[in-house]
């Protein structure tokens, strides 16, 4: 049997808060952990494979956007009990995008939406709640 990140041990994962005209995109998680919760673009880190080109390669291949430049927003642990699942993440930022978001991956996200800070949907998962944290005014309205 193959262990699994995040269920057998610690996962490392990362995200991408992408940011359009002071609006973050979110998309709502269909799968654990936190199915149903709204959440940036992101998933696992592949064995060998950098952070940030874990970030890049989740949002183009969730939102179907091209990634340009990014920087690190923040690190977050997260350990969810109702879904016993431990992560640690790499939170990505950036408004270096092109294209239109779409859904690309069905079977793992159902809805996905330009949120402002005053306007965000519930609820919000532990990764989104931890990288909105760091956004500044300038950059989330």
């Amino acid at each position: 049997m193959t262990a699994k990140p995040g269920i057998d041990f610690p996962g490392l994962g990362t995200g991408l808060a992408i940011l359009r005209d002071g609006k973050i995109l979110l998309y709502r998680r269909m799968r654990a952990p936190e199915a149903g919760y709204w959440n940036i673009v992101g998933g696992k880190v592949d064995h060998m494979e950098p952070a940030e080109a874990a970030a890049r390669r989740e949002a183009e291949e969730e939102s179907g956007l091209s990634v340009g430049k990014m920087a690190l927003l923040c690190t977050t642990e997260h350990i969810i009990e109702a879904d016993r699942q431990h992560w640690l993440s790499l939170i990505y930022v950036t408004e270096d995008v092109s294209g239109e978001p779409r859904l690309m991956e069905p079977d793992k996200l159902s809805d996905f939406g330009w949120f402002g800070r005053n306007d965000l949907p519930q609820p919000l998962s532990a990764f989104t709640q931890a990288a909105i944290a760091h956004l500044t005014e300038d950059e989330l309205r």
